[in-house]
């Protein structure tokens, strides 16, 4: 069974400016992250020149986020700060009691972001991080693994138990990623249009994988995606 999401059924937060795009919000009529195992939210973000970026949940959560233009600049609580470029991935996990500030570093350039949240499989995460640039011929028609649990092929380390892949595809490209028995996924298209069997999916719209043994996509224009293969839930969140 494959759960479409479309763009037009993300929820919506502005403010001000400021734009968050949740493709899960537990408030809305949209796919339960209790169907998805560990992840609990996918955003696009759209921060103005110099505006600040809505804060993290205050859960703990590992978080894969993904700069696709712009320049986000970060500070946390503890007095560590940074600075993330367009084409870069970053794990983080955020711990209790961590508190971040982040906003566009650009007074001229919008920033648009994107997000996964990964629930943890156990209380107690400290607060880290990595990054990485993933060149775009590093993903070019591939399927790339920007973040895995063992580091595969320079991926950043994630605790949880998902595999994050990025892909800028052109046109007739056809992926196919297969699916370990017990594993789901969700597929995230950043921009262009590619089809899932007879599905269209466009800019924006995501899809679910639950019980389906691979993941198959043909891209009708250059496209972008993000993939998150995850693992069975923790007992605790079954």
């Amino acid at each position: 069974m494959i759960t479409l999401n479309r763009e037009s059924e993300r929820s919506r937060v502005k403010r001000g400016k400021h734009d968050i795009l949740m493709t899960f919000c537990p408030l809305e009529d949209t796919p339960p992250t209790d169907e998805f195992g560990i992840l609990m939210a996918l955003n696009e973000l759209r921060i103005p020149p110099g505006g600040v970026s809505a804060p993290h949940p205050p859960e703990e959560a590992e978080i894969v986020t993904y700069v696709y233009k712009g320049t986000l600049a970060q500070e946390d609580s503890t007095g560590k700060s940074g600075v993330v470029s367009a084409g870069e991935f970053q794990r983080m996990t955020i711990g209790r009691g961590i508190r971040q500030k982040e906003k566009n570093a650009s007074r001229s350039d919008w920033a648009q972001i994107f997000r996964i949240y990964l629930r943890p499989s156990e209380a107690g995460l400290g607060s880290a991080q990595e990054q990485k640039r993933f060149a775009t011929a590093q993903r070019h028609n591939v399927l790339c693994a920007v973040a895995s649990p063992d580091g595969r092929r320079g991926s950043l380390r994630l605790i949880q138990d998902a595999l994050v892949f990025s892909s800028v595809l052109d046109t007739g490209r056809h992926l196919i990623h297969e699916l370990l028995p017990g594993r789901k996924a969700w597929l995230h298209v950043i921009q262009g249009e590619a089809t899932l069997n007879d599905i269209v999916l466009t800019q924006g719209d995501s899809a679910g994988f639950k019980t389906e043994p691979s993941v198959s996509l043909t891209a009708r224009e250059s496209t972008e995606i993000l993939l998150v293969d995850l693992g069975p839930a923790p007992r605790s969140f079954e």
